[in-house]
């Protein structure tokens, strides 16, 4: 270890025993999340606008492998997220060095290159989902405006508008919301979102319930979409997209780090962060199973991309505009959830490097009557605002839903919530090289490797075959 080693792990648990009351043993004020919390980040990170498109992911697979795959993805999840809340801390899990972030565990554990490629494969998706968001939320403002002119007019009128005005305004929505300084501060925001999609995933069932009891049979078939109503070259292509929006569906990996920073100890973090794990993915599977299968059963080979704005369901018309607006309020929170580590990062890196700029570190005490005084800070605000006005012009020029989904599911699946996890807990348990256990997590590596290839090219794909019939700017629906 080395006599500066010593040194420091001496230094580090005597602060282990003589940390002041109020703060935790890294100097930090005290952590206050729990199970719930932890459970509401996860349930708002996950829940988000992937769960509307697994109906149409179910369609392309049909009723064998469409659970089948969500199930593997969920088992997946869960599983190499234990792997992932273990490397929280480093050596020991009750007093070992935290790791803040998901590129800090990644540099305590395998470091060098690794670290790169984990940052800017963690913060390109994180970018991503903020526009993915956008384009989501849009779509489900156009659709309360859209089912009720359609209402107005009997169905007579088409109802075409352009989606640009509501992205702006969800931008806007995100600029306000942006200047929460951190994550601890975002618990209520996860709270109010994990609420709503529990909301619209409901409505949604329930619609798909309806229908089927309407139809007075299940729609759908074991293998999915036939040969016919689509090619066999997209029946090909259609089932890998459908890969990579299940995968979206399910990560969050991502920002799991950054949630088990939240929890107070003891019990120790990895053990909360497992618990909220089995928890949110238990739920999100039953709410996925639930929502991806009847909104199938109730369409068949027709499933919208977006089960709520694809206009399977034209009726009740008020109840479609809850729906709808349940999703904008959740997106807005989940938006704030995924941006802030990316938000954290480039803040803390500015004032690492300009330790001496007014501009960058200094925060302005603004007092607002009947709470603690803001500390706005105009580093903070300047680049937070110029991230959101970034995003909202990327998804007024990208406006395809479906396609980018699957398309950022794809790439952020495979080294983010399996890689890293598997290579750093081989090398924090110092698993021996082609033992069993090695060669059983490398096999469960490179599967879903393979899976994440199959998934990008789907959505690749598709995105090709948008970009034919596209104008800039111009997206009406």
């Amino acid at each position: 270890m080395g006599e500066k080693g010593a040194v420091k792990n001496h230094l580090h648990n005597n602060l282990v025993f003589d940390h002041p009351i109020g703060f935790d043993d890294d100097g930090r004020l005290k952590r206050t999340g729990t199970v719930w919390t932890a459970s509401a980040h996860i349930i708002t990170a996950v829940i988000g606008s992937g769960v509307l498109s697994l109906a149409w992911a179910t369609a392309q697979l049909g009723w064998i492998a469409g659970p089948a795959v969500m199930f593997l993805f969920s088992f997946v999840t869960y599983y190499t997220s234990t792997l992932l809340a273990a490397c929280y801390r480093c050596d020991d899990p009750v007093n070992g060095k935290r790791n803040y972030t998901y590129m800090e565990a990644v540099r305590a554990n395998l470091g060098g290159f690794e670290v790169k490629i984990c940052g800017w494969v963690q913060y390109l998706n994180l970018f991503g989902v903020a526009i993915g968001y956008t384009i989501a939320s849009s779509i489900s403002m156009m659709a309360i405006k859209r089912s009720n002119c359609f209402h107005a007019s009997r169905g007579k009128n088409p109802c075409h508008m352009n989606s640009n005005p509501y992205m702006i305004g969800f931008g806007i929505a995100e600029i306000i919301f942006s200047q929460i300084p951190d994550f601890d501060q975002l618990w209520w925001l996860s709270i109010v979102a994990a609420v709503m999609s529990f909301t619209y995933s409901t409505i949604g069932l329930g619609l798909g319930i309806a229908k089927v009891a309407e139809n007075g049979k299940i729609r759908g078939s074991l293998t999915g979409i036939s040969v016919g109503t689509v090619t066999q070259t997209q029946k090909i292509w259609r089932s890998f997209q459908a890969l990579g929006d299940m995968a979206f569906a399910y990560s969050y990996s991502l920002i799991l780090i950054e949630i088990q920073d939240t929890l107070k100890a003891p019990p120790s973090e990895s053990k909360t962060m497992s618990k909220a794990t089995l928890l949110s993915v238990g739920v999100t599977t039953l709410f996925y199973m639930l929502c991806g299968c009847m909104g199938y059963a109730a369409f068949g080979d027709l499933s919208p991309g977006n089960l709520l704005t694809g206009f399977g369901f034209y009726n009740p018309f008020w109840l479609l505009d809850i729906a709808n607006a349940a999703i904008v309020i959740h997106l807005v929170g989940a938006y704030q959830v995924y941006c802030q580590p990316l938000f954290a990062f480039i803040e803390k890196s500015a004032a690492k490097r300009f330790p001496d700029s007014e501009f960058i570190t200094k925060d302005i005490k603004i007092p607002i009557p009947g709470f603690r005084p803001y500390n706005l800070n105009l580093f903070r605000l300047v680049w937070r605002t110029i991230f959101v006005m970034l995003t909202t012009l990327i998804s007024m020029l990208l406006p395809f839903f479906n396609d980018i989904v699957g398309l950022l599911g794809a790439i952020g699946f495979w080294p983010l919530t399996v890689y890293f996890p598997v290579e750093m807990y081989i090398s924090q348990n110092k698993i021996a090289k082609w033992s069993t256990r090695w060669l059983c997590l490398q096999i469960l590596s490179i599967a879903c490797l393979i899976i994440t290839i199959a998934a990008a090219a789907g959505s690749i794909a598709g995105v090709i075959l948008d970009l034919k019939s596209y104008k800039p700017f111009s997206t009406a629906y």
